[in-house]
């Protein structure tokens, strides 16, 4: 592969780095202060006016969906030529929805592009597009252990016209936020098919269904993210037309494989980014304090770190820009190593990044004053929001084992 970006994509980045420069990174002390004052006021659960205002100027200067492959509704960039982009926004908490490609609305809206009927399009697909209405993917539960989805309990029955859906989830992200309108939710249509990987489906579930309850938001780390937040949602016999159901009964798991292998070189190019500014604030950190006399950048302890850090930040790319190539050239099936690899590679990567920078920072690291609290929190979710390091270095040893097994 030729890891040399296309004039096109070298525009794109010069492009949103002038946006992210001009708009973005100025406004994150003025998001941090919208979202304080709402909360005094008794409601920090509503959109802030940033960060829409941030996206009509993004709209209005055409970056917008970059995410999406498809040039009907996207920009037509390939996941190779989407990951470096992906990477600038990720450098901020407030960056990739400011451009519509924020998570998790880009992989419910990837679902809706490949398996939603020409309904489902007009009705969720159109407003998530212009950026007027948020979603939710609710899948993960807390009564069992969800890294392995096929645990899942939640129960969706056909009856007539409809489909009943009871269950309890949590780390529904978006839910929290009052312009998610609409959830994907993931149960079982046919718990008893002696296929483990047949018995789930996928639904669209309105949030304001009778039934659906959001119950709390999550913390991570003490974040609420507020106004996004994670949310634990009760489904008490929650009816949505059978019109609802995506692609067929039983094919859950053939939609979660076709969203999450995009959808998490998104994470992983993020992460990437917020890696990256992570080393940029240590480095600028380095050369400005002094202790013992000299510079913390004159201090061997800390060249070495930075120097790790540089290393570890571009090696993690280069895996996932290769990951990226591969699903384009090959497919999501035929990259399902080199995706689980960066699934287990970037998290790690950016945790051991900031955590550097915190340490680094001392007192300051572990505040809220130069954002590195909130970038750690962010990464070490995703080494399990993103599947567990254990459940994708299980399946890339099957792979590689399975080339020995097969002589």
């Amino acid at each position: 592969m030729d890891f040399e970006y296309s004039p096109k994509v070298k525009e794109l980045q010069r492009r949103i780095g002038a946006f992210m420069e001009e708009h973005v990174y100025p406004d994150e002390g003025r998001f941090h202060q919208e979202i304080a004052a709402n909360r005094a006021a008794g409601n920090a659960w509503v959109p802030t006016r940033v960060v829409e205002e941030l996206k009509r100027k993004a709209r209005a200067q055409g970056l917008w969906n970059l995410w999406l492959p498809e040039s009907q509704y996207g920009a037509g960039l390939t996941n190779l030529e989407y990951a470096p982009l992906c990477e600038i926004m990720g450098r901020s908490h407030i960056g990739p929805e400011a451009f519509n490609c924020s998570a998790p609305d880009t992989g419910n809206m990837e679902v809706l592009v490949r398996y939603g009927t020409e309904a489902q399009k007009r009705e969720w697909l159109a407003p998530l597009l212009e950026g007027e209405i948020r979603s939710g993917f609710a899948m993960t539960e807390p009564a069992v252990a969800s890294s392995d989805a096929t645990n899942i309990e939640a129960a969706i029955v056909r009856d007539g016209d409809d489909y009943v859906i009871n269950g309890r989830k949590w780390w529904t992200s978006g839910a929290g936020d009052p312009r998610c309108r609409i959830l994907i939710f993931m149960g079982k249509t046919d718990p008893q098919n002696p296929s483990r990987h047949n018995q789930q489906s996928m639904i669209l579930v309105p949030m304001d269904t009778p039934g659906v309850k959001v119950l709390r938001q999550v913390p991570v780390f003490g974040y609420d993210d507020a106004p996004h937040g994670h949310s634990e949602v009760d489904f008490v016999n929650v009816r949505v037309p059978a019109t609802n159901l995506l692609l067929g009964e039983g094919r859950g798991f053939e939609i979660a494989q076709g969203r999450l292998g995009p959808g998490r070189i998104h994470h992983c190019m993020r992460l990437i980014g917020a890696a990256e500014r992570a080393l940029e604030l240590m480095c600028r950190r380095a050369i400005s304090r002094t202790a013992f006399g000299k510079r913390l950048a004159e201090q061997g302890v800390w060249r070495e770190r930075i120097a790790d850090a540089r290393m570890k930040i571009d090696q993690a790319r280069f895996l996932v820009l290769h990951a990226a190539w591969k699903m384009d050239v090959a497919g999501n099936k035929v990259a399902q190593k080199e995706i689980a690899m960066i699934k287990v590679v970037a998290p790690n990567v950016a945790c051991q990044v900031i955590d550097q920078a915190i340490q680094l920072f001392g007192g300051a690291g572990v505040s809220d004053d130069f954002g590195l609290g909130w970038l750690y929190a962010n990464a070490r979710t995703l080494r399990i929001a993103d599947g567990p390091d254990e459940v994708h270095r299980n399946h890339i040893a099957k792979i590689e084992l399975g080339r020995f097994l097969t002589r």
